[in-house]
């Protein structure tokens, strides 16, 4: 079964970033927040390729027994090879690395593969989204950053909505419609999401966005709703 079947068709699809979880809570957030997200996102940064340090394999494997959602990692690290078996055994169902690991982005995605998990690639701010071309048939999302790494709390590139577009033209174009999906993380706010979404976005990585809402149930219909362009 390809990854995608398993959700609804023809609706945005919510991650919910667990880096915007109360850290001293994830129980209890996770059962909050559980019967609204269609997967969680779990950043993953190494003090290298991105300053700051992010959640470490052993903290996903205490967390995978509290949800039956799908975990998406994503890794922002110099050597992304070192860390998928780790993660994989943790309990991930879908990892994404970055372009920007060169010549280790295909044997990545290639070991990824290999341990029969979903596998995405991510591309930063100065990324041209033409670059992911020779690897339509290798993943199942491309992960668009619309804010720098490891940033929190600004407002998307004004080139995010143009670098989505352009990204849903080549993977409708090429046959991939409906097998390959496009996320978009960085500077989810009320305000941001429909363009997001009207754009070609068919997941947002929501951080407090979902955690700070006063009525999940309202934020949640709100965003299953929006239209694609």
């Amino acid at each position: 079964m390809e990854f995608w079947q398993q959700f609804p068709n023809n609706r945005l699809l919510i991650e919910v970033s667990l880096w915007s979880a109360d850290f001293t809570c994830f129980r209890e957030d996770i059962r909050r927040i559980d019967p609204f997200a269609d997967l969680y996102h779990i950043d993953v940064s190494d003090g290298h390729f991105v300053p700051g340090f992010l959640f470490f394999a052993d903290l996903v494997a205490a967390l995978r027994p509290l949800t039956a959602k799908n975990f998406h990692v994503h890794l922002m690290t110099t050597n992304p090879l070192a860390h998928i078996d780790d993660f994989i055994q943790a309990g991930s169902n879908l990892i994404t690395v970055h372009v920007e690991n060169g010549p280790l982005a295909p044997a990545a995605l290639q070991r990824i593969h290999e341990a029969g998990c979903a596998c995405g690639l991510a591309l930063g701010l100065d990324i041209a989204p033409e670059t992911i071309l020779p690897y339509l048939e290798l993943i199942d999302v491309v992960l668009i950053m619309g804010t720098p790494m490891g940033v929190k709390g600004v407002e998307p590139s004004r080139h995010a909505y143009d670098r989505i577009s352009r990204l849903r033209r080549m993977i409708d174009e090429n046959g991939f419609k409906g097998k390959l999906k496009i996320a978009a993380d960085g500077g989810i706010r009320q305000h941001t999401v429909p363009k997001l979404r009207a754009y070609g976005a068919d997941l947002i990585i929501a951080g407090s966005l979902a955690f700070k809402s006063q009525d999940l149930i309202e934020t949640f219909n709100w965003l299953h709703e929006l239209p694609i362009q």
